[in-house]
């Protein structure tokens, strides 16, 4: 099968996923493994071999979903930021709702997964514009919380703008300066974000 997919992955060999469930079953371990793989050994020493035989099943089950090493690692990045936007809950303020923010992207950066996470994402960003939909539709979700509660100017304070450096403290102060999120640092992020985007008549 020269010039096909399984030229790109290298030989097939023989199906081990024979009689395995199909669909939804298969591709949650997929991208499980794939997961653990770039925990382990980043996106650059990325195996699908090793993550087929860790899901197992046969590679050309890998292929079949997803014709590239990028489009596999992209489908991980979007349902781990899927997982994590379900921890954007309503608090019942816009502080909390940050904060819980604050709190879930620190949790998710300060593990040897969502550090190989950040580092895939970074280096597939030219490749993957949509991967962090999932994400951004709970961050707007929050935003407009806060808006009807009148803690928020929208029209001042674009949204995705506050939460690139929401977002961007949280890797900065974890992957650049190795440094804990400590209580006082999440709060001191809270204050700024909150007091900055809050209508000029409640500053």
């Amino acid at each position: 099968m020269r010039g096909s997919a399984a030229e790109y992955w290298g030989d097939v060999p023989a199906r081990r996923d024979a009689g395995r469930p199909r669909g939804a079953p298969i591709e949650r371990a997929l991208l499980a493994a794939t997961l653990d793989e770039l925990a382990q050994h980043g996106l650059e020493g990325l195996s699908v071999a090793r993550i087929a035989a860790a899901a197992e099943v046969n590679k050309t089950t890998v292929y079949r979903r997803w014709p590239t090493r990028e489009a596999l690692v992209a489908a991980a990045l979007e349902g781990a930021l899927r997982e994590s936007s379900e921890t954007l809950t309503d608090t019942g303020s816009l502080r909390g709702d940050l904060r819980a923010a604050v709190l879930a992207a620190a949790a998710r950066m300060d593990s040897s997964t969502g550090r190989a996470l950040a580092r895939a994402a970074l280096a597939l960003a030219d490749g993957s514009p949509g991967e962090a939909s999932e994400e951004r539709s709970a961050a707007l979700s929050l935003v407009d919380r806060a808006v009807a509660r009148s803690e928020w100017d929208a029209a001042r304070c674009p949204p995705d703008a506050v939460f690139s450096m929401l977002t961007g403290s949280v890797l900065h102060r974890v992957m650049l300066e190795r440094q804990p999120v400590t209580e006082a640092w999440v709060d001191t992020v809270v204050h700024v974000i909150a007091t900055g985007v809050a209508p000029r008549s409640d500053r």
